[in-house]
């Protein structure tokens, strides 16, 4: 079976904690090590875990796993399974007494959809960490984008169901990948200008109660390409407006969108074609993260 998602990236794994009752959940993801990470923030409302490593001055470390949950900042706890499951796998930055893994976390607003007094757990990060694997990731209304919606600027009456979203591209000899948690406030169209979800009542800026709604995009890109934490930046900036091209509104201030990008760095490529595929999959996943949970 082909896979058209980011584990067609060598080194990448991904893995679930679903919570289908409460509606809400984790998504792990581990990479080839070593690599370098960074990370572009465009949202007015994040709520992350570890993101200081990534910061101009602060030398490269590898990253040992990300992690995206819902559960709003209380979904941040699910990171403490994950680092602990690490340690035990003997992963992390050498410190002089022992490993300590690095686990940057982002998390998304699904408090209104399911049972707001379920969150993911330390548990539930451990339990994902460990569902993780290479086959094609299962996309839809699972892990972190179990409790996910799109399309409530008008209200959370015109929501549609959302979730997590996947894709890749060749460049050459390495590959370029992308998995997205959609959870925005706006519709989502494709690169066509044919939307995707809602109404023509959204449009009514009016109308417009984000206020009500913290919403989220987040991404993930990895790539096998041989590429400079410049032009990695570059990827993250390409990711965000594959945001902008697709869900309208995005950035509000009350959205949290986060775009990581880890590379491993182990094949040659033509850089600005791994730049530019980093739109085109990110464009990808986040219409196959409606694709997926109308099914």
């Amino acid at each position: 079976m082909t896979n058209s998602t980011i584990t067609a990236v060598e080194g990448v794994s991904v893995g679930h904690y679903t919570d289908s009752v409460g509606m809400t959940g984790v998504t792990v993801l581990t990479f080839a090590e070593p690599n370098v990470g960074i990370v572009d923030v465009r949202g007015g409302a994040p709520g992350t875990r570890e993101l200081a490593i990534f910061g101009d001055a602060i030398k490269e470390v590898t990253v040992n796993a990300l992690v995206f949950a819902g559960g709003s900042a209380f979904g941040l706890a699910s990171a403490d399974g994950v680092v602990g499951a690490l340690e035990v796998d003997g992963r992390g930055a050498p410190t002089p007494l022992g490993p300590v893994p690095i686990v940057p976390t982002v998390i998304l607003y699904d408090l209104m959809v399911g049972d707001a007094t379920v969150r993911p757990t330390a548990g539930d990060g451990r339990t994902a960490y460990g569902q993780r694997s290479g086959d094609p990731v299962e996309l839809g209304r699972v892990g972190a984008g179990s409790g996910a919606t799109v399309g409530k600027l008008a209200g959370i009456e015109h929501a549609t169901p959302s979730g997590i979203g996947s894709a890749q591209r060749n460049v050459g000899n390495a590959t370029v990948g992308a998995l997205v948690a959609l959870n925005a406030v706006g519709d989502v169209y494709d690169l066509s200008g044919k939307r995707l979800t809602g109404s023509d009542e959204t449009d009514a800026l009016d109308r417009a109660a984000l206020g009500f709604a913290q919403n989220t995009t987040l991404i993930a890109l990895a790539t096998d390409a041989v590429i400079d934490r410049n032009d990695m930046r570059r990827m993250a900036v390409r990711a965000h407006d594959a945001i902008g091209a697709t869900v309208r509104p995005a950035h509000t201030r009350y959205d949290g969108d986060t775009a990581f990008v880890v590379s491993s760095g182990i094949r040659e490529a033509n850089v600005d074609g791994v730049i530019e595929a980093a739109f085109e999959v990110v464009a990808e996943s986040i219409r196959s993260a409606i694709t997926s949970s109308a099914r």
